[in-house]
């Protein structure tokens, strides 16, 4: 089964143009592709109508795609989302999932939804992650994020411990048990790449605490918790705790072709979201690929969001769409 499921996100923002976009382009780069789209086909019928005359380029026709029909409840205008447009994401994404358990496809690829609208709907979800986890009886679900560099055709990962949780929560939800597991996560990813994996560990504290000077964490149990995992696992070569304010620097040389990308780590693990997040979007905005790990399948996003603003009028790019596409296709 070589056949992906694209769950299209809100319909009131850019997952559908990115989409059909996508799949016009990389079906004229590498062929039919074979996909399930979940969503709802007079709606999306709609929105190639709306956007074909504005779109400069490759654009694949809804009517030649195999669709899970599930219709809206009501009329959607693009850009002007609610708890209609979030319910549907929703219910969107569960049928995914459902087709994908099925052996309907190899792996699932969703379009961006707005967390703010899943909860106008009455989804109290942190996102489409949690929603995943639990459609998979409980999965240990992790945020990874993957591009391959179009300088160097080297390939840039970071994980990240926590997800979408306030800053605040962020110590309470740290620890020796979910570090190891996110940290065994990562090296099992990256050693489909490189027999031995390089791997870093960002610090929690700035200067990763600086000797206790600036938070105690990493004396406390982040270096413990390296040091015997180091133990167990002593064909690995692990770097950390490392200052969160360099600890990329490799990884950007790398991506950019400067220097021997065999001294950058293979992946790179961030304590919360934004440390991580910030330079995954520096360095790869439109190449990087949101991945779950954990699942008993794989699945991947784009790793933009919902772009309202720009939703109806033919201007959304589909480099991050078409990413998690051929990522979902070689890794699947």
């Amino acid at each position: 089964m070589s056949r992906l499921v694209i769950a299209l996100g809100d319909p009131a923002g850019i997952g559908a143009e990115v989409c059909l976009r996508a799949l016009g382009r990389l079906t004229r780069q590498r062929g039919p592709i074979d996909v399930l789209l979940v969503g709802c086909r007079r709606w999306l019928q709609a929105t190639h109508r709306r956007l074909r005359p504005l779109i400069d380029g490759d654009f694949a026709d809804p009517d030649n795609l195999a669709m899970l029909d599930l219709p809206l409840a009501g009329e959607v205008e693009p850009g002007h989302p609610g708890a209609l447009t979030g319910d549907a994401s929703f219910r969107w994404l569960d049928a995914a999932v459902a087709a994908v358990q099925a052996g309907q496809g190899k792996a699932l690829v969703t379009a961006p939804i707005a967390k703010e609208h899943w909860h106008a709907a009455g989804h109290r979800l942190a996102g489409q992650t949690d929603r995943l986890a639990q459609l998979c009886d409980g999965a240990d679900a992790a945020m990874l994020f993957t591009a391959v560099s179009p300088h160097s055709g080297w390939r840039f990962n970071t994980l990240l411990a926590t997800t979408h949780i306030p800053l605040a929560s962020v110590p309470s939800r740290l620890g020796p048990a979910l570090v190891e597991r996110r940290l065994t996560q990562l090296d099992a990813f990256c050693a489909r790449f490189s027999p031995d994996p390089r791997l870093a560990v960002a610090g929690v504290n700035p200067h990763a605490g600086e000797a206790g000077v600036l938070g105690d964490d990493e004396q406390r149990w982040l270096t413990p918790l390296l040091e015997q995992w180091r133990r167990l696992h002593p064909g690995r070569r692990l770097l950390g705790p490392l200052p969160p304010d360099t600890c990329w620097l490799e990884a950007a040389r790398a991506w950019h072709g400067i220097g021997a990308a065999a001294e950058a780590p293979d992946g790179t693990l961030a304590m919360y979201h934004d440390q991580g997040l910030i330079p995954v979007k520096l360095l790869a905005f439109d190449q990087a690929v949101n991945t779950t790990l954990g699942l008993p399948f794989l699945r991947t996003s784009p790793d933009h969001g919902t772009a309202f603003d720009l939703a109806g009028r033919g201007l959304a790019r589909s480099a991050s769409m078409e990413a998690a596409i051929v990522t979902a296709l070689d890794l699947g």
